[in-house]
């Protein structure tokens, strides 16, 4: 039987995360990922961003034997930002939709630009980017703070809530939609069905009035 895993215990795994969002654990957030890890689902060592000082803290909440961080996750390095070269951007805004954080701004056919102060280099991005214009550079500030990691839980968090809400307003609208070619249907059987007894009591009209017209011969 699986055991219910504890509330404040993900809490507290998820406030010693980086919160970059950048999926390199093999889960989809860190919210995912922590509560895995209080599940004992998940290894303390699958954070890249967080490091071995990461490691280590979750080595003591979880008491569990610190281990090396596992290669299949990535490798430890100094953190870094992304940036847009304007002169490749073609405005696609696959990017935006990668992004975790809502920390690229621009619209359809437009350039696109990256607010330095809110990427957390999750580096999902790159991929997304059909031209190869998003690159790579040192973060000025290479010390990840806590109000930097709550900015981007937060950010991450209205995000997702965003998307929510999106994908609601989306099936809300397709069952409208279905509801009204249901409604559209229904109509039309009807209208058919009228249209057929009309036809109908005309024919039957007729008949009679033959009927009687032979009768009278």
């Amino acid at each position: 039987m699986r055991i219910i895993m504890p509330i404040d215990l993900v809490q507290q795994i998820d406030s010693l995360l980086p919160q970059t969002q950048c999926t390199r654990c093999g889960y989809p957030s860190c919210k995912k990922y922590s509560e895995a890890l209080a599940d004992n689902q998940a290894e303390i060592n699958q954070c890249p961003p967080g490091g071995n000082e990461g490691v280590i803290a979750l080595a003591q909440l979880l008491s569990r034997p610190v281990l090396p961080l596992n290669p299949a996750n990535g490798t430890i390095k100094p953190r870094q930002l992304v940036e847009i070269d304007e002169d490749v951007c073609i405005g696609c805004t696959l990017c935006i939709k990668a992004c975790p954080v809502d920390a690229i701004i621009g619209a359809n056919k437009m350039l696109h630009t990256v607010i330095a102060s809110e990427c957390t280099g999750c580096d999902l991005c790159i991929p997304a980017c059909p031209v190869d214009c998003i690159h790579f550079y040192d973060d000025p500030i290479p010390e990840w703070s806590v109000e930097r990691r709550d900015l981007a839980k937060s950010r991450f968090d209205a995000h997702q809530n965003r998307r929510e809400q999106e994908q609601q307003a989306r099936e809300e609208r397709m069952a409208q939609q279905a509801q009204l070619l249901k409604n559209l249907h229904r109509s039309k059987e009807s209208s058919d069905n009228q249209q057929n007894l009309s036809e109908s009591n005309k024919t039957d009209f007729i008949a009679d009035i033959m009927a009687r017209a032979q009768q009278n011969k």
